[in-house]
């Protein structure tokens, strides 16, 4: 497996888990805060979310991307070149998973991968902790209403309940270890 991209076909995957918790479309698009046509289009994969509000959309089915990706492994090692990157079509974020899924994981880790201009496009907050550590690039992050600009060696930890967003800055691929807990995405 040489650096894997999952597919970004999720729909039928959202609808499954949105029709077996009895979910309308209705009570999904109220709690991500966009339209029910909107939610309709991502299940028939016509539209990609962004990750901001794909986030929104699997803490309203109440589960996380990892689960939606249906990432399982009892793996403890990766060789490089060897870990899933989940693309997201249109989007300028990748994420290289640097620890599998797995029912018992409390801890989520990742690199980031954000293109020259890409973004979590939008604020982000759930439950948990995170820290990270710039590797390549600069990025710009906000952590409630605090920015902070961000290059190689620094590093960052904040409740996650504190809504974040961050955007490549700089004039190069930035990549950054990202881990929270519990897992989320």
């Amino acid at each position: 497996m040489s650096n894997a991209q999952e597919s970004t076909k999720i729909g039928n995957r959202l609808r499954t888990q949105r029709r077996s918790l009895r979910m309308t479309l209705r009570e999904v698009a109220t709690s991500v805060g966009c339209s029910e046509s909107m939610i309709s289009k991502i299940e028939a994969d016509k539209a990609n979310p962004s990750l901001a509000t794909l986030h929104k959309i699997v803490a309203a089915l109440g589960t996380n991307m990892a689960h939606l990706f249906g990432e399982t492994a009892d793996c403890t090692v990766f060789q490089a070149g060897d870990r899933p990157v989940i693309s997201f079509d249109g989007q300028m974020v990748k994420l290289e998973r640097l620890v599998p899924d797995a029912p018992d994981r409390m801890l989520q880790a990742n690199i980031h991968i954000i293109d020259v201009g890409g973004s979590s496009q939008g604020r982000i907050s759930h439950e948990g902790e995170e820290m990270g550590y710039v590797l390549q690039g600069s990025i710009e992050l906000t952590v409630g209403d605090s920015k902070h600009h961000l290059a190689p060696g620094d590093s960052f930890i904040f409740r996650s309940e504190q809504e974040h967003h961050y955007r490549n800055t700089g004039k190069e691929t930035a990549r950054l270890l990202w881990v929270n807990t519990p897992v989320t995405f």
